[in-house]
């Protein structure tokens, strides 16, 4: 497989396990619209580009301004169509720790949120997710049913290695 542009600080890939870390290293990051700057402030898709920053290297693209109402008022499926272009899509039932899921708020929207699967710890009826959440911070919360319900798509990122 042929890395993803932008692709830049390992030719092997991040590990698994480095994605979660990265990704909870960002928890408590102030939620900001459109930022992407891990502990002053971030939206779901910075966390993903923080990531892929800390691990992978630069960007491959700048995402253009968006709304926080886009994916209600645009009828596009831009954040679909941006994980295609640098994600490895994957069957949506086969994540694994690490993987970006993709969510649809309601079954007719757009695609508007994302996270990172965490995994799951000792004792936990669900796994895990890394996300950040409107008007709050960046969390690890269940991926439960109302989650569940929602996920539309999955993704790892280029070069993953286990």
């Amino acid at each position: 497989m042929t890395a993803a542009p932008g692709v830049d600080r390992r030719v092997d890939g991040p590990t698994r396990g480095e994605i979660v870390a990265a990704a909870r290293a960002w928890i408590g990051t102030p939620y900001q619209h459109q930022a992407s700057r891990k502990g002053v402030g971030c939206d779901c898709l910075g966390l993903v580009r923080g990531v892929w920053r800390d691990l992978v290297g630069v960007e491959p693209e700048t995402p253009p301004p968006y709304r926080p109402d886009w994916a209600e008022t645009g009828g596009q499926e831009t954040l679909l169509a941006a994980a295609r272009r640098h994600l490895v899509e994957i069957p949506a039932d086969a994540f694994r720790p690490g993987d970006v899921l993709l969510f649809r708020m309601t079954p007719q929207a757009c695609l508007k949120h994302c996270a990172i699967l965490s995994g799951q710890g000792p004792g936990d009826p669900e796994p895990r997710i890394v996300h950040a959440y409107w008007g709050r911070a960046v969390v690890e919360s269940w991926l439960g049913p109302w989650w569940r319900r929602r996920l539309a798509h999955a993704f790892s990122f280029p070069t993953v290695r286990d």
